[in-house]
């Protein structure tokens, strides 16, 4: 039988990815101009859009990757060290790197925030292993 809480966990980084990755799409100039300020006084002040470009990529590839373990597992009928596995180790990475950018702007109030998506996210990476 599948255990539904990695499902969930799966689901929750899928939607907190493709959603994030789809806003960036949709108001590229918007994130540039807002994360220039953000970054202005940081190494990342002339890489503002090779930065989210990076992140943007992450993000999807994170969610899409949830999305196809969510799937597998299903069709496996069973938790399994594929597809989800390989999600949460990229959703792990995608949030490390967005907390290195709010620690960078030394936005600590939205790096403790990256934390409450990091903590579920190590949770699925051990349940899948």
């Amino acid at each position: 039988m599948t255990q539904v809480a990695p499902l969930l966990v799966l689901a929750f980084l899928a939607i907190t990815f493709l959603q994030s990755g789809y806003d960036k799409i949709k108001d590229w100039k918007g994130n540039v101009e807002w994360l220039n300020g953000h970054f202005s006084n940081t190494v990342l002040a002339k890489q503002v859009p090779l930065a989210l470009g990076i992140v943007l990529l992450l993000e999807i590839v994170s969610g899409v990757l949830c999305v196809s373990g969510i799937i597998q597992n299903i069709m496996q009928d069973s938790v399994i060290r594929g597809l989800g596995f390989y999600g949460a180790i990229l959703s792990c990475i995608t949030l490390l790197f967005l907390l290195f950018g709010q620690r960078l702007a030394k936005d600590y109030d939205g790096a403790r925030t990256i934390v409450i998506y990091f903590i579920p996210a190590v949770l699925l990476v051990f349940w899948l292993n």
